[in-house]
């Protein structure tokens, strides 16, 4: 522990975190550099500054960040290239974050001198694997402190006392407290443990922060489009928005139209199955888009392919391996097929749904004359197909006839 002299922290200002840092400080009698990131979470951040303050820490040694426009820019999107859902329905909210976090946390110890990072993860779940995973990708000498590895204040009642026998200024909220574990970002909110933890029982319906109950929505749908270059939204409803801005718009009209929860047991990396819910509507929006003008704009064997790497993008995601020599291959394919990918779908927002309306491109691979069900004008011989039909028949006659 002595050969630590400063760490950084990934720091929110909450009671594990404030407990964190001054554990730390205690245990390790080292510095401590707090990194605070404003991800699209919803909450203020700069009281965590005040808190950092109160607990000793330097101004100099207080890093509060604007990150949202990258986080959207360099993570979501790419990510949203590949249609990429975890076993089927987690769209991913907390696993993206992840690797901007790491990235910045070796940053600020690189520009600090500070030979270690430190994170409030908990050695039951994917977090500490994200962190570390990527620190180690892009530092592989820096030391990482885990403190729920190493401590055993293993329960709130714990953290509460320590704070309050080293005088450790907690917010003590009233009234309107979640009882659940939450993470929040532009992407997504997610919500584990409590009642939850039963995967039987239905998640309370005042549990929902950003989506109104899809049968509480509206009765009047919403019809928007989205307008996409090179597989990316750039404009919605004609108005030209940055990432972010396109993000959060989504999030609002798909919240106020009940679009966008979930309610899934995961098999986390580390082994265990969790059962958490989900709001993601402007995800969930981005992604029916998104198949959407690609349907019209991607080759058939392309678009196939695609789909069978999605799921191993998917678990190398989740995973934690944004910053693997893996991750970079897929992405180098993935980004490629969307150099095409340009042009509008209209969607509509009702009660929990998102339909699609209409697609359009100037790159579109749609053929009016070849797919009509009327005359045709000879822009595809109908008997053509007779002789495919035959030769891709023929192992399988082959083989009838050997068996018969």
């Amino acid at each position: 522990m002595s050969s630590v002299s400063k760490v950084v922290l990934a720091y929110s200002g909450g009671l594990d975190t404030s407990v964190i840092l001054r554990w730390l400080q205690d245990e390790y009698q080292c510095d401590v550099v707090t990194f605070t990131a404003d991800l699209g979470q919803g909450e203020e951040v700069e009281p965590a500054r005040d808190k950092a303050r109160l607990l000793g820490i330097p101004d100099k040694d207080i890093y509060i960040e604007d990150l949202r426009e990258e986080f959207v820019r360099d993570f979501v999107y790419p990510m949203m290239r590949c249609n990429t859902i975890y076993e089927g329905e987690y769209l991913l909210g907390t696993s993206i974050a992840r690797p901007l976090i790491a990235k910045r946390l070796v940053e600020i110890a690189q520009a600090t001198g500070a030979d270690a990072i430190s994170h409030g993860a908990t050695g039951k779940g994917n977090d500490q694997v994200r962190f570390e995973l990527g620190a180690y990708a892009l530092s592989p000498d820096v030391k990482v402190i885990a403190p729920w590895r190493e401590w055993d204040l293993n329960s709130r009642e714990r953290l509460l006392a320590y704070a309050a026998e080293r005088q450790i200024p907690i917010e003590q909220k009233r009234g309107g407290k979640s009882p659940y574990s939450m993470d929040a970002n532009l992407l997504h909110i997610s919500y584990e443990g409590d009642q939850l933890e039963d995967p039987w029982v239905e998640a309370e319906a005042d549990m929902w922060r950003w989506t109104v109950d899809p049968e509480q929505a509206p009765d009047t749908p919403l019809e928007i489009t989205l307008s996409f270059v090179g597989g990316d939204i750039t404009a919605i409803d004609g108005k030209a928005m940055s990432p972010a801005e396109v993000l959060t718009h989504l999030n609002k009209v798909g919240g106020e139209h009940g679009v966008g929860r979930d309610d899934i047991v995961e098999n986390r990396y580390v082994g265990m199955k969790s059962r958490g819910c989900y709001e993601t509507p402007g995800g969930t929006i981005m992604l029916k888009a998104h198949r959407a003008i690609e349907s019209i704009t991607l080759d058939r064997e392309v678009a196939h392919l695609k789909d069978e790497l999605m799921p191993r993008y998917a678990s190398v995601i989740y995973n934690g391996y944004w910053w693997s020599p893996e991750r970079n291959m897929l992405q180098a394919a993935i980004d490629h097929s969307q150099q095409y990918v340009n042009g509008d779908v209209r969607l509509k927002l009702y009660k929990g749904s998102v339909s699609v309306l209409g697609r359009q491109s100037s790159d579109s691979l749609f053929d009016e004359k070849i797919a009509t069900f009327e005359n045709d004008e000879g822009a595809y011989h109908q008997r053509d197909a007779e002789g495919f039909i035959k030769l891709n028949a023929l192992r399988m006659r082959i083989a009838a006839r050997k068996r018969t």
